[in-house]
């Protein structure tokens, strides 16, 4: 089996669900550092060709290229038969992929211009208005984050770790990373700790980096 070649930098949050994934099923890969600050850049032709996005993480994988972040961690989980990452059962299947699709549109939109203003310090995000509203909406979505994980006690979707588990980790961590007034969300917390204790959230997630 040809090995899995991923094309990203090791300090995105969306290359690291991708390399926190790999850790879980214990895949090997070799990571190539491309975006703003590395020697690669995402707007070569080559790389255009790969994803015309100009965005990482992609994979190259048995001569098949794949880009989005969620997208490749189902197709890892699927290809490498991780039915307690990705269930095989229709309606266990979507609500993990509930969760991994509410993370990607929802919850990216809450944060991204406070964490644009106050993590990046970005000239075109210094609107006082709108990084107090993007906070506020970051809070909210991360209570309904909380809510779920009092219902079931354990991981979001049940009491099996998924990969909803592994897109929503990495977002708590940022979440908690971020220097922003935080709502006080104790199964928050305890979640965290749970995920503390896999190796793979430790190096990929909860490792430093926001």
């Amino acid at each position: 089996m040809a090995a899995l070649k991923i094309l990203g930098k090791s300090s995105s949050i969306n290359v690291r669900k991708v390399l926190w994934t790999c850790a879980e099923i214990g895949l090997d890969f070799d990571l190539t550092e491309f975006g703003s600050g590395t020697p690669n850049s995402v707007t070569t032709p080559e790389f255009l060709i790969l994803n015309p996005n100009a965005m990482v993480p992609v994979i190259q994988y048995e001569g098949q290229v794949l880009w989005e972040s969620n997208t490749i961690c189902r197709y890892l989980a699927a290809r490498h038969q991780r039915t307690d990452l990705l269930p095989q059962d229709p309606m266990a299947r979507a609500q993990v992929e509930k969760w991994m699709d509410w993370q990607a549109t929802e919850l990216n939109n809450a944060w991204r211009y406070a964490f644009m203003a106050l993590v990046r310090h970005s000239p075109a995000h210094r609107d006082t208005a709108a990084i107090e509203h993007s906070v506020r909406e970051w809070n909210r979505h991360m209570s309904i984050a909380d809510l779920q994980l009092q219902r079931t006690g354990a991981y979001l979707v049940g009491d099996q770790f998924t990969l909803a588990d592994i897109v929503l980790g990495l977002s708590l961590n940022r979440w908690r990373a971020s220097p922003i007034a935080h709502a006080n969300l104790p199964a928050l917390q305890t979640y965290f700790d749970l995920l503390c204790k896999r190796s793979g959230y430790t190096q990929y997630g909860a490792n430093g980096i926001a």
